[in-house]
């Protein structure tokens, strides 16, 4: 399809990525019609109202979106849904946000995608590109939808965080730079529990790269490094290694980069650096700059966020770890005898792989939710000192008893955050008023 070509466009879903598409797609000329299956927020309604777009919403009028020339579909949708089976069996072309968005802009985009670590290395190469002096936008799967940002202003460079729900849509996109960081086993049932569904999803990023694409990897990943051979690609291909790292530094082509002045810990995150800072040599920034970058980065709430010390205990928030392999890095990242506040909506967790890292460096634990039996069973032949709290200010409470000078509460729940908050940036939230509330009661 021609990009002069003025298509009746419908639009399936109608949250960021589904709007940000309708705005664009209105921008450019076509004729755009929104259909959403649930109820759509308020504001994106009002936006729809506000540009003029037709839209549905608790209903999908199946006619009228089976008379579209191009289907653009919401990450959210699988393609199992009875309506997109409909729509594959006319024929009618599906493609996703990043897709159409991309179909607009000449200019340079970093894909980047992985099971974890994804918004902290989108967040550190934008912030390395800007630090630079970079025209430079983030988007994707974190803040803005590409399509909205393109709606906006066609920047010289785009960073994009890709799930692989949104790398299921592309035929044709083609990152100058894209990442694959890690594959672990998530949203299986998505994939009818096969890994290696998941993993081709994952490794759509590389699909429509060329010659002159470079694909970074983490040769490190069986499922990633050692899976190159059934993704053949035409980019380079740049291998990214935890032998990069010796302690603190970090070495990329003969050059050292020091991660003992920046906010990040742990082995991951060093591996999530390895990333930005190798993208970033090679759009040429000096080195000098990438380390002024490094050290004045400050992440997303929520992961490992130092919070702050009282009495000699350093208070840290990883509410956004609700599953056990992120609460494995926060573990391995630990430095000090710890005090883990653990606990919320059970996910059908095993708790076998932290049981190590647990022996070596936790000395209490501090359960924080409406049931813990799960979590009490697990450790208690472990820790000595198990106890359980029902709130976030009652959880630091008791870990402010627990820890002396020199130790680390940590935050890193395991769990989903239902129980008791609206969702993890709550939980998040309530455990740092607490922290503050202990500061102001010393």
């Amino acid at each position: 399809m021609s990009l002069d070509q003025k298509l009746n466009i419908a639009i399936l879903g109608a949250g960021e990525s589904g709007v940000g598409a309708a705005i664009l797609a209105l921008q450019k000329g076509h004729r755009v019609f929104v259909s959403d299956k649930g109820q759509i927020k308020e504001q994106y309604k009002t936006e729809l109202n506000q540009q003029g777009i037709t839209f549905e919403e608790n209903n999908h009028d199946h006619d009228r979106i089976l008379a579209a020339d191009l289907i653009i579909k919401s990450p959210g949708i699988p393609d199992k849904a009875p309506l997109l089976q409909e729509i594959f069996q006319k024929g009618l072309p599906v493609i996703s946000e990043i897709e159409f968005a991309a179909r607009y802009t000449q200019h340079f985009t970093i894909g980047i995608t992985g099971s974890n670590g994804k918004t902290t290395t989108t967040n550190l190469t934008h912030h390395l590109l800007a630090k630079a002096g970079l025209d430079v936008a983030m988007g994707g799967n974190v803040g803005k939808s590409f399509a909205r940002i393109m709606a906006e202003r066609d920047h010289a460079y785009y960073v994009l965080e890709l799930s692989s729900f949104q790398l299921e849509g592309i035929q044709e996109y083609r990152p100058d730079i894209s990442m694959i960081l890690n594959i672990t086993p998530d949203h299986l049932d998505r994939y009818n529990y096969q890994l290696d569904n998941y993993a081709a999803a994952k490794f759509n990023i590389v699909r429509a790269q060329e010659a002159g694409d470079t694909f970074l990897y983490n040769a490190d990943d069986p499922n990633v490094g050692g899976q190159l051979q059934k993704y053949p690609t035409q980019a380079k291909p740049v291998a990214i290694s935890s032998s990069m790292t010796e302690g603190t530094r970090l070495k990329v082509g003969g050059l050292t980069f020091e991660m003992s002045t920046t906010p990040l810990m742990g082995q991951h995150n060093y591996m999530n650096a390895l990333f930005a800072i190798q993208t970033a040599l090679q759009l040429g920034i000096a080195p000098a700059v990438i380390q002024e970058g490094l050290n004045t980065f400050v992440n997303a709430p929520h992961r490992l966020e130092k919070v702050a010390t009282v009495n000699g205990v350093e208070y840290i928030n990883d509410s956004k770890a609700t599953n056990v392999d992120s609460v494995y890095y926060a573990l391995q990242a630990m430095t000090k005898p710890t005090v883990w506040i653990v606990g919320g909506q059970d996910k059908g967790n095993d708790y076998g792989p932290l049981l190590d890292f647990v022996k070596a460096k936790v000395k209490a634990i501090v359960c924080m939710g409406l049931d813990n039996r799960k979590i009490v069973q697990s450790f208690s032949g472990v820790i000595h000192t198990i106890v359980e709290t029902g709130s976030a200010v009652e959880a630091v409470q008791q870990a402010a008893q627990l820890a002396s000078a020199g130790d680390t509460v940590l935050l890193s729940p395991a769990c989903a955050s239902f129980d008791l908050f609206k969702n993890y940036e709550d939980r998040g939230e309530q455990f740092k008023a607490a922290v503050f509330g202990v500061m102001s009661d010393e």
